[in-house]
């Protein structure tokens, strides 16, 4: 896949399909556009190319509102690479890109820059400064401009979910606990990535030694409870994990931020700097206070039995 940097062309000058959005989550919504999007492009023998940001665009627009990021960009550039897209172009993001007008955004980056022949975009889609360019307008350019626009109905994880997928939902789901739910949306288990740090040993000391990863604060996390879930190590090696998201009630009452540990079953090793992919299957429990050590080292007996008994059966 080639990454086409802001006001960049592709390499061969190619005819694309085209999609754009922010695309944070690649949840199976935007599966079901880059669907129909390679749909497309194989129809019209062009290459599938995804116009998305190098930043969610409301870390500029409005900071103090911005939502949490459900992947980084690197991890979507992965996910939209594995979904057999052939080009991203990357734009830049700031406040002078806000400005642009539909028009002229349509123009500068489907025209002139990607060569459109078909844009495939969500049914709710709204682009160009205030977001005042919407299908219909876009279906004007299409006619003034000579590329197809082509809407993808909006799509329920579930036939009972009142609520389309979105990456609100999902983000909704995780603030709730709720990652099974999430799951189903992103339709692959939620992940978080990160470098382990040395903690403070405390769960060695009572035989649950754990991988302590710190998150950036502007990613989704779970609610702070106990969950079933994935480790991946950096040479692809997979271990069940029993995960705790909190901030370790029994031994400090009054810390700041929460943390991730992760107990890694039938593991024996040093994991220190090395760079973590957590996943996230179950919600075991909720994180609580404990009356003593005794207590907390039974519970996560329990833990770790279940975490065995679901991921075996998942």
């Amino acid at each position: 896949m080639q990454v086409i940097q802001d006001f960049g062309r592709p390499g061969n000058s190619m005819e694309t399909a085209a999609s754009i959005g922010v695309y944070d989550g690649v949840h199976v919504g935007h599966q079901a556009v880059i669907d129909n999007l390679l749909a497309e492009a194989k129809r019209l023998e062009v290459a599938p190319a995804v116009v998305t940001f190098d930043r969610h665009p409301a870390l500029v627009l409005r900071p103090q509102n911005a939502p949490k990021l459900l992947n980084s960009l690197d991890q979507k550039l992965e996910l939209l690479e594995e979904a057999g897209i052939e080009y991203v172009y990357l734009i830049e993001f700031s406040l002078d890109r806000a400005y642009t007008t539909a028009e002229d955004f349509v123009r500068q980056v489907f025209v002139e820059r990607l060569r459109v022949r078909s844009v495939v975009v969500g049914e709710d889609f709204h682009f160009g400064r205030a977001r005042l360019g919407n299908i219909e307008r876009l279906r004007e350019y299409g006619r003034e401009m000579g590329f197809e626009v082509h809407a993808v109905k909006l799509l329920h994880h579930d036939e009972k979910w009142p609520e389309p997928v979105s990456s609100t939902a999902v983000r909704r789901a995780l603030a709730g606990g709720d990652v099974r739910t999430a799951s189903a949306m992103l339709g692959r288990y939620h992940e978080i990535r990160g470098r382990v740090v040395m903690g403070d040993r405390r769960g060695m000391t009572i035989g649950f030694p754990t991988a302590n990863i710190p998150v950036s604060m502007v990613m989704a996390w779970p609610a702070d409870a106990v969950y079933a879930g994935w480790y991946t190590r950096p040479d692809g090696s997979r271990y069940m994990a029993a995960i705790n998201i909190g901030r370790r009630p029994t031994f400090y009452e009054h810390a700041q931020q929460s943390l991730l540990e992760a107990h890694l079953l039938d593991f024996d090793g040093d994991l220190y700097g090395e760079e973590a992919r957590v996943e996230f299957v179950e919600l075991l429990r909720s994180e609580h206070r404990f009356d003593g050590i005794e207590s907390l080292v039974k519970q996560l007996r329990v833990d770790v039995a279940l975490t065995r008994e679901i991921l075996t059966k998942s």
